[in-house]
């Protein structure tokens, strides 16, 4: 992806990205159980620093989703079903309003922002994860299945049991992996119980630069640099 305004920073570690607001990036999540890459997402950076990393998805972008062999998309398939059948990936566009995502430094989840048409604002979206992984093009993770949504009203509920569930019975999560998934979503919990960042900063008062394009897909979504920080 385009690196052009990437400001470098120099630490005892070697050189660590830290993108200027504009820069095109990829947000990925590698497959559940495999090496590769099953969603990647060109995304524009609103704003990074060591302590938070925020993102643009704007409507239309054409990003890559996991579909079943035959193409199906895989939410219409049966849940005891839906992670044991042959997966693909295909090109499609995000459609609806864009999303605004935001993840902080080795926090295993990422919290993103909702709209409904007219920038009425709809909810937060927790998406527990892998910390994210920086390298030089982006930001990489692995989905954990269970998710909590947050609603303007500050009430909230975890979302994808059953799917968190399922995942387990297949054997994509495993006990050690369940427990830890469940231990963030604790923590996440009272991160939104005590209303802490994100949530109190106002976040859903931002709007994106109309001056931005739309980040294109580049052919080569699915390279496997090495990681140069989390």
């Amino acid at each position: 992806m385009a690196d052009d305004g990437a400001v470098r920073d120099v630490t005892a570690r070697g050189a660590t990205a830290r993108w200027a607001p504009g820069s095109h990036v990829l947000w990925r999540y590698r497959d559940n159980g495999g090496p590769g890459f099953h969603i990647a997402r060109p995304v524009t950076v609103v704003h990074d620093d060591a302590d938070l990393l925020a993102v643009w998805l704007a409507p239309g972008t054409e990003c890559v989703r996991p579909v079943l062999a035959d193409g199906t998309p895989v939410h219409l398939e049966p849940l005891a079903t839906r992670y044991t059948k042959p997966r693909a990936v295909q090109r499609d566009r995000w459609f609806g309003t864009g999303v605004l995502k935001l993840a902080r430094p080795g926090e295993p989840w990422s919290v993103w922002l909702f709209w409904e048409p007219g920038w009425r604002f709809k909810n937060w979206y927790v998406n527990l994860e892998e910390p994210l992984a920086r390298w030089a093009g982006g930001v990489d993770s692995e989905d954990h299945f269970l998710d909590i949504t947050v609603q303007p009203d500050r009430s909230w509920d975890w979302q994808d049991e059953d799917e968190f569930a399922q995942a387990q019975q297949d054997g994509l999560v495993d006990d050690a992996l369940a427990g830890r998934v469940r231990a963030a979503g604790r923590l996440a919990v009272e991160v939104i119980r005590a209303w802490g960042s994100p949530f109190r900063d106002d976040w859903q008062d931002w709007r994106p630069d109309p001056s931005w394009a739309v980040p294109s897909l580049p052919q080569d979504w699915d390279r496997t640099p090495a990681h140069v920080s989390s």
